[in-house]
């Protein structure tokens, strides 16, 4: 019953989150934000919204270890396998793609992280500096979106051809199904962590690993689905930059967000497992995308390949010291 309850969460987070992004993303482009500040802020928050659901649940169920293994191993995911899959199925072109300062941003994250990860617990203390961390971030965003919304003629409405690289854009989305897209996505979202939190923490007592081998593995790997979907979609229509920029939104939410809330709930220790190898992991799986942010290589199957192989090599690695 655990695995039928834990899938049902799943299920319930991913059409809730789909539905949240929908609506905020139709809602943020009529306001007139441009596609790639959408993908970096709207489109990754809500993609990331069900690990920040779970990683508050967990909290709050005392749980800690489902929350900090739910966000490190959900970053690792969307590197070796949110990127790995779509470049397999049909490439990804980077060579238009300008994401090398959301690129630095997120590495800054990464690292800020990990050095307050290894002081062994987040405390609020240090959740209150990853969201001054993030405050940052979002400012610089708003303030590219108010330059580009100035040089937009109308000042109103983003371009169609923009609306048309995020997914989820509908121009002709009447406000009643914007709204209605955000209030499903608002109530399904905390239903569907309950169940998910609540059954991952039996699954783990049932075969005797702990909480933060699920949040790796399990939990980790589902929540990771949204932006499966949104780069599968992004690859598929040759939108590399769109793809791209989800990933590194949705990893710096990660980070910077979800552990910088969650630790205001309660503290979030640090076992010792991911201190010595799942925090070094997903440092260099990001490490791994400056050769396509910056020498602007091609991310075809061959890389989409070797990335895949990463991904299953770390669960069976994080799997085999459980």
């Amino acid at each position: 019953m655990d695995l039928i309850y834990a899938s049902l969460g799943l299920v319930i987070l991913l059409l809730a989150g789909d539905s949240l992004v929908r609506g905020a993303v139709n809602l943020s482009l009529r306001l007139g934000v441009p596609a790639l500040i959408v993908s970096l802020t709207i489109v990754a928050f809500g993609t990331s919204a069900p690990e920040l659901l779970i990683s508050v649940q967990a909290i709050a169920e005392n749980v800690p270890g489902l929350a900090m293994g739910n966000v490190v191993g959900s970053n690792t995911a969307n590197i070796l396998l949110v990127l790995g899959v779509p470049a397999l199925m049909a490439g990804l072109s980077t060579g238009n793609c300008d994401t090398k300062k959301s690129y630095l941003q997120m590495m800054g994250a990464t690292v800020l992280f990990i050095i307050l990860s290894l002081q062994g617990v987040i405390t609020w203390v240090q959740g209150l500096v990853l969201l001054a961390a993030l405050g940052l971030m979002l400012s610089s965003a708003f303030r590219v979106a108010l330059s580009h919304r100035r040089a937009t003629a109308n000042g109103a409405l983003v371009a169609l051809d923009d609306e048309e690289e995020v997914e989820g854009a509908d121009p002709d989305m009447p406000w009643w199904k914007v709204i209605l897209f955000l209030v499903l996505g608002l109530i399904g979202l905390p239903l569907g962590a309950d169940l998910l939190v609540d059954a991952s923490t039996n699954i783990a007592r049932h075969y005797g690993v702990s909480e933060t081998v699920i949040g790796l593995t399990l939990v980790a790997l589902g929540t990771s689905l949204p932006e499966l979907a949104t780069t599968v979609m992004a690859a598929l229509r040759n939108q590399a930059e769109v793809a791209l920029g989800n990933v590194i939104g949705s990893n710096m939410f990660n980070l910077l967000a979800i552990i910088g809330i969650a630790s205001l709930v309660g503290p979030i220790p640090v076992e010792p497992g991911i201190l010595k190898f799942d925090l070094w992991v997903m440092l260099g799986a990001s490490a791994l995308l400056a050769p396509f942010v910056f020498l602007k290589w091609h991310m075809g199957r061959v890389w989409g390949i070797i990335l895949s192989v990463l991904y299953v090599a770390y669960i069976l690695a994080v799997l085999g010291g459980a």
